[in-house]
């Protein structure tokens, strides 16, 4: 009785041991995954299409008169998709295993000229391959600009959303606020704590 309560207590103690590394393992790779901001792509403004234009000067007659009326009217419907980028470094080398990652959560919120303006989460999951290359996760998003740069002029208004998603925009204005859930074989592991992404350079925490 004594032997069998003895072996138990070490295949038990020996399965906690287990859990215990391949949580901290589980843990490791997660937080391995690296975020940045990529384009801006399919930016619209009162459904009035800005990814072609570079100035206010672009716009046809009909197209700025729209606009116009649009920010006279109080209400300016924006949206686009903006395109962040997942990298995961666990390729097998520096001691990690090759694994992927599926990413099956994705809480974010958006950030203008450092104003908050909305906040969601990804419709699906997404696996990023441990192979050390970009995973493009497209978040489409849409809001009311007028009613977050209320002090703003028009001209301003149409600079910004230019300067985001026109011909030669860039996210370089934008920043966003993810807490990514990955799925291991333990299960959902969410991480710690926000993650700033921005457009200059990967980041994991």
């Amino acid at each position: 009785m004594k032997k069998k309560f003895l072996i138990y207590s070490l295949i038990f103690f020996a399965l906690i041991s287990f859990s215990c590394a391949g949580l901290k393992d589980a843990m490791v790779n997660v937080q391995r995954l690296k975020f940045k901001l990529g384009s801006i792509s399919n930016m619209k403004v009162a459904g009035i299409p800005f990814d072609t234009k570079t100035s206010i000067k672009d716009f046809s007659l009909l197209d700025g008169a729209a606009l116009l009326s649009a920010f006279t009217g109080g209400k300016l419907n924006t949206s686009f998709t903006l395109n962040l980028l997942a990298k995961n470094p666990n390729d097998g080398t520096g001691g990690t295993a090759n694994t992927s990652a599926v990413i099956k959560s994705l809480a974010w919120r958006l950030f203008i000229d450092e104003s908050e303006l909305i906040n969601g989460n990804i419709a699906s999951g997404i696996e990023v391959p441990g192979v050390g290359q970009e995973t493009t996760i497209p978040i489409d998003m849409a809001f009311d600009l007028l009613s977050f740069f209320k002090g703003d002029n028009y001209d301003k208004l149409m600079n910004l959303a230019l300067a985001l998603g026109g011909k030669n925009g860039s996210a370089a204005r934008v920043k966003l606020g993810v807490t990514p859930t990955v799925d291991t074989f333990l299960g959902p592991i969410t991480y710690p704590g926000e993650i700033t992404v921005i457009d200059k350079e990967f980041k994991s925490q």
